[in-house]
């Protein structure tokens, strides 16, 4: 069965999503680009044969041909475009985060289960990342001994532009929030917020650290720089009691020897770096909706427990780095 995809948001993500689907996924075929740019959306287009546009996100929703949606529009249309969505029957994969608030997560977990549930997914890529995987499946196998420490590091060559110290935990530190409870099996129960004197750049608060406690007992010190310059690298570590599991560095293309010096380049964000993770993830999920199964991405409720703990560490932003205790809303 071919899933005839209709793509929201046609900026670096979607553009991308458009990309994959199209080169990498058989079952898919991407029949609608919708932007509020008529241009963008045509130039996301236009590498798919047959592919149509529009400028109304709705527009997607409600079109007949139109099997399954992707949401990679502007955080704050999430909630309602993934709540219309599930209320036209139709699966979505909305990028993360599922919403900007988590009341508005509370909706949309809501409106799934009214539904009927199972039809939202969560783009948290990194459960498809090769290391990730293997990482996950290392600490699981037991020869390490339990998890006592985890260490994770995010950093990227340049904030966005008018880029926040909230936006660094809603829109970066988000993905260790669903990381780090899916390696351990265990939610996070309590956060707190850390930085440096002195601000990157106006109202940016960069590097930042968070240490997060899961229920198991485990420790995990999440540190996120936007500005770090010299290129995009994500780290992680986990300390057990019998040995150390470490997310291995992706192998580079190139090797440079020159004036005595050996080096290797560092990829300019989280494209090439997560390339293969996005290519299975989109596998995955296309070919869960052709065969009508569930999917085995995050779920709507990932998304509410991610976002959860991203207030959680706002809060706690807010008020001298003091421990919040994280608690999900009764549904």
């Amino acid at each position: 069965m071919t899933v005839r995809i209709g793509v929201i948001g046609a900026g670096v993500m979607g553009a991308d999503h458009v990309n994959t689907l199209h080169r990498y996924v058989p079952a898919a075929e991407v029949v609608l680009v919708a932007d509020t740019d008529p241009a963008r959306a045509r130039a996301a287009a236009d590498s798919v044969p047959g592919a149509r546009t529009a400028d109304d996100a709705r527009a997607v929703i409600a079109d007949p041909s139109v099997d399954a949606v992707i949401i990679a529009s502007h955080d704050s249309t999430h909630a309602d475009l993934a709540v219309a969505a599930v209320e036209a029957g139709k699966p979505v994969l909305c990028e993360k985060p599922l919403a900007p608030t988590v009341a508005e997560c509370v909706r949309v977990v809501r409106a799934e289960r009214a539904a009927g549930g199972g039809l939202i997914s969560l783009g948290f890529m990194r459960r498809f990342d090769p290391g990730h995987v293997e990482l996950r499946e290392a600490l699981g196998e037991g020869r390490c001994g339990n998890a006592r420490l985890v260490h994770c590091v995010s950093r990227g060559v340049s904030a966005a532009p008018g880029a926040i110290t909230e936006f660094s935990v809603t829109g970066s530190a988000i993905h260790e929030f669903d990381t780090v409870p899916w390696l351990l099996g265990s939610p996070v129960e309590a956060v707190s917020w850390h930085a440096p004197d002195g601000e990157s750049a106006p109202g940016l608060r960069d590097p930042q650290l968070m240490l997060l406690h899961t229920a198991d007992g485990v420790l995990t010190t999440v540190e996120v720089f936007l500005n770090a310059r010299y290129g995009y690298e994500v780290r992680c570590e986990i300390v057990a009691e019998r040995g150390a599991l470490t997310l291995a560095a992706p192998a580079p293309r190139v090797v440079t020897d020159l004036a005595g010096t050996r080096s290797t380049g560092h990829p300019a964000d989280w494209r090439p770096r997560f390339a293969d993770a996005y290519r299975l993830e989109l596998l995955a999920w296309t070919d869960a909706v052709a065969a009508g199964r569930p999917s085995p991405l995050a779920t709507a409720y990932d998304g509410l427990t991610a976002s959860v703990v991203a207030e959680a560490v706002i809060a706690s932003m807010k008020d001298g780095g003091r421990t919040v205790p994280v608690t999900v809303p009764e549904l």
